[in-house]
Parts: C-alpha cells; sequence; structure tokens
C-alpha cells in the first residue's frame, strides 16, 4: 500500500497561483506520478504526468500555466498552477502508478477553488 496526501489547494482569485504538493508514503523514483481533477458533474480528467525520466505531459487547457514536477529524495510530486482561471476550479487528486506488478494508488484530493 501507497499512501498519498495532497496539500496546498484554496480558493484564489483568476489570475492567482497556486502550488499543490502530494506526499508519498513510499519512494516514487520507480514510478509514474500524476495530477487528475474532478469537478461536480463531470468526468475525472488527466491533468499533469511525469514519467520516472522526468517526462511531463498536460492537457491541453493547463499548457503554459502548469508545471508538474517530483522530488525523488523527499518522495513529493508538485503541481504549480499559475494564471488560474474559473475553469480550474476542482478536486485535484495525486496518482502514483506502480509498473511492476501493477497497480494504482489515489490520494483523498485537495479543493481548488477559482473565483470569477
Amino acid at each position: 500500500q501507497v499512501q498519498l496526501v495532497e496539500s496546498g489547494g484554496g480558493l484564489v482569485q483568476t489570475g492567482g497561483s497556486l502550488r499543490l504538493s502530494c506526499a508519498a508514503s513510499r519512494n516514487i523514483f520507480n514510478s509514474i506520478m500524476s495530477w487528475h481533477r474532478q469537478a461536480p458533474g463531470k468526468q475525472r480528467e488527466l491533468v499533469a504526468a511525469i514519467s520516472s525520466d522526468d517526462i511531463t505531459s498536460y492537457q491541453d487547457s493547463v499548457k503554459g500555466r502548469f508545471a508538474i514536477s517530483r522530488d525523488n529524495s523527499k518522495n513529493i510530486l508538485y503541481l504549480q498552477m499559475n494564471n488560474l482561471k474559473p475553469e480550474d476550479t476542482a478536486v485535484y487528486y495525486c496518482k502514483y502508478v506502480r509498473v511492476f506488478p501493477r497497480a494504482d494508488y489515489w490520494g483523498q484530493g485537495t479543493q481548488v477553488t477559482v473565483s470569477s
């Protein structure tokens, strides 16, 4: 089992910034890490992902505004969010993917609310 604890969410105005953190109870150096979000009435969607080789990918709507990174020595995943928009309002979840054997772990989520 891997425990994931997200933090850093909150209420911000349009154009503001937040940095989300995800602390893992196990090492993350050999795992695929990602951030997902879910707004009320919508499907959970992938926001950003980072491989063990630090290759990143982003949903088109957040490109240029969000940045995902990882600190393997501290077992923490980050999501820097800049120029936030009301459309970014959602619960943000951290995901840990163990490749061998295959297993997925999710955090409890942290609420991000962007006021218009």
